[in-house]
């Protein structure tokens, strides 16, 4: 139990040290291109053009993160907070300060998170905007003091530490040992952390001083895992089998080490591959001198290409081979072992097992109110207060914060806002709930909020759906799933039917006739709606008339259609047709208002009254 908290906190630990670098992925990459074709060992040599690299490297990306850092903490306000307490620790320094912004971005967050609880429902409404700048740029000042005469200081102390441990790593010629860490960290997640957190700030600042740095290769080489992948698509069978060239091609050149993660899970001895796989590129990277002139991510190989400096293919590309080699040829051992017992159901169960270590499955309850306006200060900040004491009043834990329109997070669950301002605010956050007001003030959110006072059903699980003991109701509330990940046609198909299976409306066999009626004839009915069912003879495996919704809004491929709502049906006589008919009544208004409210609704309740209304 304790080494579960422990694995699961470094876990939360390296995605939050990732987080504050991936978002800014796209800055890195345009610092690694100026500097490989513009610094004087570069394609292009350009003593003009080059003055950018020392800018943006020293003050552009070391910003970028603290203001993402602080903004992951405490909004946009943590943000701006997140960059004034790491201009403290740049300014006067001659190194790239990552490790001093992934300090202070999120310090500065944290503060300014406080002083806002702190203060909560202690501020007159009318004077929120006039409290919330004076009270950020004292604290902001404080903060970038604080960091200019002490943080700083000893940030660059324990680099230099860091800076000479790493280099008698090096020249003692035990770099390729770092392999035992860094092939599992992968597999445990770890891995845009160990990358972005620790090996590119070294990495960075070694190849400011040399041109490149071996520093770069040794997370985002992609050679152990290919070496992986081609084992199983040589020596395995069925489904896996099938699978490794689709997951060869994502990894090799989309960069996405993930895509291999299973392969691994289903075998841990795989580990021993990816082990030396890593340990012998490092060993080759090291021998022929290769490096980077930037952090590659996503891993490719054509972003490995892209980074690779001039005169330095061969060192790289041999390097990435003979990691490829050595991981496959260890890998083929174990593969051909197990190819013997192994079964489809074994990569699926690992792919299970890796959601639960990246913790993707998440239920979702109303914890949080965004009230967002042109600016984020004045009208917003009145109408948050206003709800907020409502809120405090009834006892309610509910959360609610303002901010501007465009800084309105992708991830919103409610978000308030003017009428006028509505098609600004859903561009923002296209998934969320909008509720619309004509005055930030004087407004109906706390009434529409405080009616239902029920779990917004987000993601769970078909175990999680079917708990609801309504056996004789034909569509359950439990069985309204909303806001699912996109998948296959027949995923989704055998997801409902094994639903309908689980809540006791139709035996098993009923599950592959609802596929093979699909494969006959699509049950795509327009305006977004897939309605996938059994006919002829797997009527006789229907206990009850049932229904299933489940949403999807990226959508399902259904032929040439998209779906957004997928509808399992199993019926026994015209018990269900009501509620058919008044999902066709709903679709078919003369505009597609209500399509677009079934792809994006995050309100359970809300779909079950309309199925069920005049029924």
């Amino acid at each position: 139990m304790g080494e579960g908290r422990i694995q699961e906190k470094v876990q939360k630990f390296g995605r939050f040290l990732s987080g504050m670098v991936m978002p800014n992925i796209g800055a890195f990459i345009a610092w690694g291109l100026i500097t490989a074709l513009f610094i004087p060992t570069g394609w292009l040599p350009n003593e003009y053009l080059s003055k950018l690299v020392g800018p943006m490297i020293i003050y552009l990306l070391p910003l970028l993160i603290g203001y993402t850092g602080g903004k992951m903490v405490s909004d946009s306000r943590g943000g701006v907070l997140g960059a004034i307490a790491t201009i403290g620790v740049i300014v006067g320094v001659d190194i790239p300060m990552f490790i001093g912004a992934m300090i202070m971005g999120p310090l500065g967050g944290y503060v300014i998170k406080k002083f806002d609880e702190a203060i909560e429902g202690k501020v007159p409404a009318g004077f929120e905007m006039l409290i919330n700048n004076f009270s950020a740029g004292i604290i902001g000042a404080l903060l970038a003091l604080l960091a200019y005469t002490g943080i700083g200081p000893v940030v660059v102390a324990l680099n230099v530490v860091l800076k000479n441990g790493v280099e008698s790593i090096v020249n003692a010629g035990l770099l390729p040992l770092v392999s035992l860490f860094i092939e599992p960290g992968k597999i445990l997640f770890l891995n845009n952390a160990m990358n972005h957190g620790i090996l590119s700030p070294i990495g960075i600042q070694q190849a400011k001083e040399v041109g490149k740095s071996v520093f770069f290769l040794l997370e985002a080489n992609p050679g152990p895992g290919l070496g992986i992948l081609l084992a199983y698509w040589i020596f395995s069978k069925g489904m896996i089998k099938q699978s490794a060239p689709g997951a060869i091609i994502i990894h090799f050149l989309g960069g996405i080490h993930e895509i291999y993660f299973p392969y691994v899970l289903m075998n841990p001895l795989l580990l021993l591959a990816v082990i030396g796989g890593g340990a012998s590129g490092v060993f080759t990277f090291n021998l022929l001198g290769a490096g980077l002139v930037a952090s590659p991510s996503p891993g490719s190989i054509f972003a490995v290409l892209a980074m690779i400096p001039k005169g330095g293919y061969f060192a790289v590309l041999t390097g990435v081979l003979v990691s490829t080699v050595v991981s496959f040829l260890i890998a083929s051992i174990f593969v051909k072992q197990a190819s013997a017992k192994q079964d489809d159901s074994q990569l699926e169960e690992a792919r299970e097992n890796m959601k639960e270590l990246k913790g993707t499955i998440v239920k979702n309850d109303i914890k949080r109110i965004i009230f967002a306006c042109d600016a984020g200060m004045g009208s917003s900040a009145m109408g948050a207060t206003t709800l907020r004491n409502k809120f405090k009043k009834a006892g309610l834990d509910i959360e609610v914060v303002h901010c501007a329109i465009e800084a309105i997070p992708s991830d919103a669950q409610i978000v308030v806002t003017h009428e006028k301002l509505a098609a600004r605010a859903k561009s923002k956050a296209p998934n969320s709930e909008h509720i619309l007001v004509r005055d930030f003030i004087d407004n109906h959110v706390f009434e529409t909020i405080s009616k239902r006072l029920q779990p917004i059903n987000g993601s769970v699980t078909i175990e999680e759906a079917i708990e609801d003991k309504e056996d004789s109701a034909i569509l359950r509330k439990s069985n309204i799933l909303l806001g699912l990940k996109s998948m296959e046609r027949d995923e989704v198909i055998r997801m409902a039917g094994s639903l309908l299976y689980k809540s006791g409306y139709v035996n098993e066999e009923y599950i592959e006739a609802m596929i093979e009626r699909e494969k006959d004839l699509t049950t795509y009915i327009g305006k977004g709606i897939a309605i996938p069912h059994g006919v002829g003879k797997a009527k006789e495996n229907i206990k009850k008339s049932g229904m299933v919704v489940l949403q999807f809004p990226e959508g399902v491929s259904f032929g040439d259609e998209t779906a957004y709502m997928v509808i399992g049906i199993a019926g026994v006589g015209n018990e269900h047709l009501s509620i058919l008919s008044n999902i066709a009544t709903a679709i078919n208004e003369e505009d597609d208002s209500m399509v677009e409210v079934l792809r994006t609704t995050t309100d359970s309740e809300y779909i079950y009254n309309l199925f069920h209304s005049q029924s």
